[in-house]
Parts: C-alpha cells; structure tokens; sequence
C-alpha cells in the first residue's frame, strides 16, 4: 500500500518538478541576455511639442536602456533631417514612396545581443527609412527583437508586422507605442509606461 502512495506522489510531483526546473532555466537565460536598444530619433521642430532638444524616440530608448540594463545605439542618418517639421515631413513622404536606404554614419555588430529592441517614430504609419538600412545590414537569425515608436495619434499601424517580414528568423514581441508629447512633457508617466510593457514581455 505504502509503495502504491509512493508511486502515485511521484508520478503527482515529477511533471510539477520537471516544469519548475524548466522554467527557472528559462529564467536565468533570459536574466543572462545580453540586450541592445537601437533606435532612430529626430530633434528640432515635432508635431505637438514644439522644438525640443532631444528626440521623442530618444527619450524612451534611455528609458528602456536603464530599465533593462542594455547597450545603447542611434540610428544616424549621414544626411540630417531638417529641423522645421514640414520640410523634414516631405522628405520623409518621398523617402517612404521611394523605398529609399539612406546611408547611415555608423553600425554596430549584433552577434552578441540576444534581445535587441528596436524604436523609430511613426513617420506616414511606417519606419523612418534609415531604419531599414540598419535593418537590412544584418543577419536577425535567432534573435528577440522587441519594438517600441513613438506618435501623435497612428501607435504602431503595421510596423511590427514590417519588423517580422524583414527580419527573417526572429522572434518578434509585443511592441509599444508612446505619445511623443507624453515622452517630453510626462516623462514620470513615459518611464511607468515602459516598466509596465517590460512587465507584461516578462523583461522586467
């Protein structure tokens, strides 16, 4: 009798075990990532703020560095956008129209990056175009790529789905979507908001 109960506690607890040593397992390999946050950002004149010193996109991709303790990169144009808005938004129109690639000034080696975050504003319901040159200069095989875009009212539109198309073999995550206005003039609220995301991806 005693070995039947013995039997039936084990066949009970080894699944419970076997998942409770999976899961930490998969704990410590997403605490040992190592994490990038790449991202493209505009100062000067933007919709709904004005002129401002630092870029919406900026401002959250610092956020998101210090909350998850990664590496940094900016995405950088070798040709400046204008400052007044809506120049640099024609510009933007044509680039968008002509699937262009502007050349950018630098890059930065992925291999070693396991999670890597990409943000950009939402430029006509897409990616600003020096993002896919970045984007199309590397090889995202096996990687989590998590994007997040900054706005005045469009969030996301399509461009996680873009983000899956162009990087084959990846694992695309729930990305997020701030207020440009919010990430200059609530920065308290912006910074909850990314921790609350982080929470929800399980990065936090």
């Amino acid at each position: 009798m005693k070995k039947k109960i013995s039997i039936i506690i084990l066949t009970v607890l080894l699944p419970i075990t076997t998942w409770a040593q999976n899961n930490s397992k998969k704990m410590e390999q997403m605490n040992t990532n190592k994490t990038l946050v790449t991202f493209f950002s505009r100062a000067g004149e933007n919709y709904g703020v004005g002129y401002i010193e630092k870029g919406n996109t900026h401002i959250i991709a610092e956020m998101i560095a210090d909350e998850t303790g990664g590496d940094i990169f900016l995405i950088d144009p070798k040709i400046p956008y204008p400052k007044e808005y809506d120049k640099c938004t024609e510009i933007a129109k044509q680039e968008l129209k002509a699937k262009a690639r502007p050349e950018i000034k630098n890059d930065i080696d992925i291999k070693n990056y396991d999670i890597i975050f990409i943000g950009y504003p939402n430029w006509w319901g897409d990616m600003p175009m020096p993002v896919y040159t970045f984007i199309e200069k590397h090889n995202w095989q096996n990687k989590i790529i998590i994007p997040f875009c900054t706005h005045e009212g469009s969030g996301l539109s399509d461009t996680e789905n873009k983000l899956k198309a162009k990087c084959k073999g990846a694992n695309v995550l729930k990305g997020l979507a701030i207020r440009g206005s919010v990430a200059q003039n609530s920065q308290m609220q912006a910074r909850q908001d990314v921790k609350d995301w982080l929470k929800k991806i399980k990065l936090k």
